[in-house]
């Protein structure tokens, strides 16, 4: 038999331990959507940039991008998507439009809302590059 000085003794360990608790469970989950997000932004970058390099359409490979990211909430916006263009050497004024010997690179920005609403919102990148043509 507990003595009754041990009363309550698992309830106060409880609220101690608890919000512990709760916090690292809340910070599995905001790490995991984090990471399921820039997963995302990199696969949707990826799938952008090949459009680009084999179709040269930028609407197409920005059509490309959104649809390859709409799993994310809030939704990814054309304007934080970025195509450019390199060549090598660099050229001035810099190119428009892919064509064969250049590079082009598909940026993604986007601000990730937490759920718990305790840190961010956090900036994050997706970046692809492709050879044109192909």
């Amino acid at each position: 038999m507990a003595k009754a000085t041990e009363h309550g003794a698992v309830a106060v360990e409880f609220a101690l331990l608890a919000p512990v608790l709760i916090m690292i469970l809340l910070g599995i989950m905001e790490f995991g959507r984090a990471y399921n997000a820039q997963l995302t932004l990199t696969n949707a970058a990826r799938e952008g940039v090949r459009v680009m390099a084999v179709d040269n359409n930028a609407t197409t490979a920005l059509a490309a991008t959104t649809n390859s990211a709409d799993t994310l909430s809030p939704k990814l916006k054309t304007s934080d998507i970025v195509i450019a263009f390199q060549t090598n050497p660099p050229t001035t004024p810099a190119p428009t439009s892919c064509a064969p010997g250049r590079q082009v690179t598909v940026t993604i920005s986007y601000a990730l809302t937490t759920m718990t609403g305790i840190a961010g919102p956090f900036s994050m990148k997706g970046k692809g590059t492709m050879l044109c043509g192909g």
